[in-house]
């Protein structure tokens, strides 16, 4: 493919849609959890699912080894293959890719695994008994009835620790506030990392009391790492949408939609004058199906539209409001309605976009712009 490099976003040779990512509020959002970590004392591990691209890891990671953490095995294998070599699969374990795990492990890679159940720690006992081999674990700890976990102080937690087994090796414990998404506002996200931290420090000290040696104790999700005052007893944080931010960050209030690095750039492709529409060649495949602001304060649609330099237009009242696979449909939601002759067929547009992390997964490169011009074509890695 021609290279893209030196373009205007206002090129036709660029194609659409395309994922662009402004290098300077990149580079400001990384210093941001960079700094925060710094100030807790903490390890600062970000989870590169966000992105998958090893030329933003190296921008972000306190060095290029790691830490970091992952979504998947292919990730795992990816950012290997690149240098990274602490990582951390954030996914509990499916028993099948296990030979996976070890067969990383065995190249090099310091890659460790979570679970939450009694029945996945005895499958990788069993894996690691029958083959010979050693595996480290972390518990999965439920701090705020999110998505999984243990309880930090259930008896489950330590009847699954003791199913660890043979070369199963508890190395430490790992939770996500997810709920911290659902805050109203910064005070109550406050208080959710201080809820983090209280049930994974409880947790931690319940295993040891047990005789289990903890090395590990993990708390993450962008608003709690961004907000939390103290992390005493913690020894690393995990977050990832923060390098990009999206508009869902923008209503929980950790980011202004000046922070949101990543954006879609589409081209108006046609009209409905009747109904003050503009379509564009960005659907849901482009933008992610992802409508997690219908539940915020602010409901975005699809995603809040832009000029080609990244302005939202008339102050932030034009909404893709719908899509189809790949037809976005954009309307003002106040003010007078669109107008074709404003928005001529082959005009470019940015979309800044509810979920930074599905929308920019599907694309084969990122753009990485600086003054409107493409600097970097930068590769990631897609998949399971």
């Amino acid at each position: 493919m021609t290279s893209l490099l030196g373009l205007a976003l206002t090129d036709p040779n660029i194609p659409t849609p395309s994922f662009v990512i402004e290098e300077a509020r990149l580079e400001k959002n990384l210093r941001r959890a960079l700094d925060q970590a710094r100030r807790l004392g903490v390890t600062l591990r970000p989870h590169l699912k966000t992105h998958k691209s090893i030329g933003i890891a190296l921008r972000q990671m306190e060095t290029p080894k790691g830490p970091a953490s992952v979504s998947t095995l292919l990730e795992a294998e990816y950012f290997f293959s690149h240098g990274v070599t602490d990582l951390l699969y954030a996914v509990g374990i499916a028993p099948q890719k296990l030979p996976q795990v070890v067969a990383l492990r065995e190249r090099g890679c310091n890659l460790k695994i979570i679970l939450d159940n009694a029945a996945a720690a005895d499958a990788v006992s069993n894996f690691c008994r029958e083959h010979g081999v050693s595996i480290p674990v972390l518990l999965e700890v439920d701090v705020d009835g999110h998505r999984s976990g243990l309880a930090p102080d259930s008896s489950e937690l330590l009847t699954v620790a003791e199913h660890l087994q043979t070369g199963a090796r508890l190395v430490g414990v790992l939770t996500h506030a997810g709920a911290s998404y659902d805050e109203p506002d910064l005070e109550h996200v406050r208080k959710a990392a201080e809820r983090e931290r209280d049930g994974i420090v409880l947790a931690a000290q319940r295993l040891r009391e047990a005789g289990h040696q903890i090395e590990i104790v993990s708390v993450g999700s962008t608003p709690t790492v961004l907000m939390a005052e103290d992390e005493t007893g913690v020894t690393e944080v995990r977050c990832g949408v923060y390098s990009l931010f999206d508009l869902f960050m923008t209503n929980v209030g950790v980011a202004t939609v000046d922070d949101i690095a990543g954006s879609v750039l589409a081209t108006v492709i046609g009209h409905q004058p009747a109904k003050g529409q503009v379509i564009v060649d960005a659907g849901w495949m482009a933008m992610s199906r992802d409508r997690g602001t219908a539940r915020q304060k602010r409901d975005y649609g699809y995603g809040l539209v832009c000029g080609v330099d990244g302005t939202p237009l008339r102050g932030g009242t034009v909404l893709m409001k719908g899509a189809n696979q790949e037809h976005g449909i954009i309307e003002a939601t106040e003010g007078p309605a669109l107008r074709p002759e404003d928005f001529p067929v082959g005009m470019r547009l940015r979309i800044l976009p509810n979920h930074a992390c599905p929308t920019a997964a599907p694309y084969e490169k990122l753009l990485l712009v600086r003054d409107g011009k493409i600097i970097e074509e930068l590769p990631h890695v897609r998949g399971w």
